[in-house]
């Protein structure tokens, strides 16, 4: 069964303030995290490695008082927790083969299902584990005798909800730091949720060291990672520690603390459904999966796992959302993109460029990033021919930006109408211009491919595609129209991310009047300008009144290509992400776009050649192969009946 409806669960790290040596202070103030952790909806929980008694009691683990306290400590918890249903993991010592071992203890309401024992055992510098624990690789027997119970023990076991998809492996600290750690063999078997329960101290750039190995956990699992190392509570004899938190999800850090304040916790919904289908997408995993012997210990949510609350959903998912990073992240998506265009010219040998410029977002980037494709080639800029072709519905205001570019770039301009061209082609055909059909669009569209691929052929130059990702998804171009090109600069970038360029570009450009060009192209209504304009000469077709609004369509598209989700699902995502559209809308444009992702895929299965930029691309050669006759029935039937729970409010 799946984790409720949507696929989440919401999971945290707590901090407890820890008092060295008195277990008894210390469950209660764990079992107070829980029962909160409870109320807010969390189903799982990692505490701090030794967190019971604190894991710098040095020699006082040798004490048998320490110990019978750590057991009383602990079934003192489980009373206390008994009616939440929370699976939690705390850290204590157990006895078992008359040593000592370093474990997290893994219960849920009220009752241990297994204790997972620590495998690798620093014992350099600043630690001295081996002092008093054992390895998990000493023992000899599957179960260990706790509270008056026989519990599973070992570091085999998995945890596996009876009414989910979700399956916990638990790992401690030093095991991550480990060639191959213990959850790399979890995942492999199953566990898509990983628990560390760590006793990390600081030291100078240690944090950024242990983020980036969770992070990367996480990513080579395709699992959710929670990291929850020891806080301040701990001893500061010769060390400090900070309580540093990590909670990542494939390769994405999504929550984190460190030093804060006493009895932190920090929590978030993992998508297990999300993660689900990364695994099923990724083919190499668990390939050479070990046949080692795995334990699978299962329970039940006492109530329903999935997400209640609401929680926060990024609008924008193709956009760089660090500012700091924001620089860094554009030059990046800018170069790759100029990598592509410079290395297939030097390729063929080609040195001159042919580009239509019509002063609108597409148009303008493809023209930058063929701009600096010709510098890192060393090509004068004069090679780059930028044709301007007004037409029947061209406006004063991007025919003048297109100008502007041009001449400031420096390229070599030309300026051909295609308003008499057109004209004729309808007398041809016999189509009456006064009708503004499809016809009289698509006209326009395939004179002007017309002439760039034919002054191509007079330069021996090679036509540069503008048109995006996103207009690939909903086939918003013209078959044989801006569709062709002998390469597609943009073809792997949304619109959003088009848009976050184009103002990236203009904040940084040295060059005043491009970037006064490049601000005013930002802020002129997205339109392929293919129907007249009105009495005023401004835009009247403009294109997000008529297919809806692009920031959506890329929401959608994200969802639906990177990570598999279900329309039910986007929908209620969505609504979350955009609080600004009313409920009924977002259902309305998302109806639209699976109509148009699957009658239009025709045109993507022959796209020009085009580089791939982020982890969503539609190239039928690569990423995206889809018949171009399949139904889109399926999704249409599930947004109809996600209509009526809208309706009934059960959405």
């Amino acid at each position: 069964m799946k984790l409720g409806k949507y696929g989440y669960t919401r999971v945290a790290a707590a901090v407890p303030d820890v008092r060295i040596g008195d277990p008894a202070r210390n469950a209660a103030e764990i079992s107070d995290r829980i029962r909160d952790a409870d109320h807010h909806g969390v189903k799982v929980m990692a505490f701090p490695e030794l967190s019971l008694t604190g894991y710098t009691c040095g020699d006082l683990f040798h004490q048998s008082s320490l110990l019978d306290a750590a057991r009383q400590a602990m079934q003192e918890l489980l009373a206390r927790t008994r009616h939440c249903d929370v699976l939690a993991a705390v850290g204590m010592p157990v006895e078992a083969e008359d040593r000592l071992f370093n474990c997290a203890v893994v219960f849920h309401s009220g009752r241990i299902l297994g204790v997972i024992p620590k495998t690798f055992l620093p014992n350099y510098n600043e630690f001295y584990e081996k002092r008093w624990f054992a390895s998990s690789s000493d023992r000899s027997y599957d179960s260990v005798h706790l509270l008056g119970q026989e519990i599973p023990f070992g570091e085999n076991i998995l945890f596996q909800a009876g009414n989910s998809d979700l399956c916990i492996g638990v790992e401690i600290c030093e095991d991550l730091w480990m060639p191959i750690p213990p959850s790399s063999h979890h995942a492999l078997h199953g566990a898509n949720l990983i628990l560390n329960l760590s006793a990390s101290n600081e030291t100078v750039s240690k944090g950024d060291y242990r983020r980036e190995l969770v992070r990367q956990q996480s990513a080579r699992c395709l699992a959710g990672y929670v990291f929850c190392s020891a806080g301040q509570g701990e001893s500061t004899t010769d060390l400090v520690f900070g309580g540093h938190t990590i909670l990542a999800e494939n390769g994405h850090i999504v929550r984190e603390m460190i030093f804060p304040e006493p009895s932190a916790c920090t929590c978030y919904d993992m998508d297990i459904e999300k993660l689900r289908n990364d695994r099923i997408r990724s083919n190499s995993f668990a390939a050479k999966a070990e046949p080692e012997e795995y334990r699978f210990i299962k329970f039940d949510w006492n109530g329903d796992p999935d997400v209640k609350e609401c929680f926060s959903v990024d609008p924008h998912p193709f956009v760089p959302g660090d500012e700091s990073e924001k620089d860094a992240r554009c030059r990046e998506i800018f170069r790759l993109q100029s990598v592509g265009l410079a290395e297939r010219l030097r390729k063929t040998g080609i040195q001159k460029a042919v580009i239509a410029v019509s002063g609108g977002l597409d148009s303008t980037l493809a023209l930058l990033v063929t701009a600096n494709a010709f510098r890192t080639l060393a090509l004068p800029d004069r090679n780059i021919i930028g044709i301007t072709m007004p037409g029947l519905g061209t406006t004063k205001r991007t025919h003048q930006n297109a100008v502007t570019l041009m001449r400031e770039l420096r390229i070599t301009t030309r300026e051909i109408s295609i308003v008499e061209a057109c004209m004729q082609h309808f007398r041809d055909i016999g189509h009456d211009a006064s009708v503004h059909d499809v016809t009289f669009e698509n006209t326009q569209a395939r004179e002007r491919t017309q002439i760039l691929m034919d002054v191509a052929n007079q330069e021996g130059g090679l036509v540069v595609g503008t048109g995006d990702l996103s207009e690939l998804a909903l086939g918003w171009c013209t078959y044989n129209g801006d569709h062709m090109s002998n390469y597609a600069v943009n073809a792997g970038v949304p619109k959003s991310l088009v848009r976050h360029l184009v103002s990236w570009y203009s904040e940084t450009a040295k060059n005043e009047r491009v970037a006064e060009a490049l601000r005013d192209i930002l802020d002129t209504p997205i339109s392929p300008e293919l129907l007249p304009a009105d009495k005023d000469g401004h835009i009247a077709q403009k294109t997000e009144e008529t297919i809806g609004p692009y920031d959506l369509h890329d929401f959608f598209l994200y969802h639906m290509v990177r990570n598999g989700l279900s329309p039910a699902k986007i929908l209620k995502l969505a609504t979350l992400a955009f609080p600004s559209y009313p409920p009924r809308e977002i259902l309305k444009w998302l109806t639209v776009f699976y109509k148009r992702f699957f009658t239009q895929q025709f045109k993507r299965s022959c796209l020009p050649d085009g580089v791939k930029i982020g982890s969503v691309c539609l190239s039928p050669r690569g990423d995206w192969r889809m018949p171009s006759d399949a139904s889109a029935g399926l999704y249409l039937r599930e947004l109809k009946a996600a209509a009526a729970e809208l309706e009934n409010g059960s959405l």
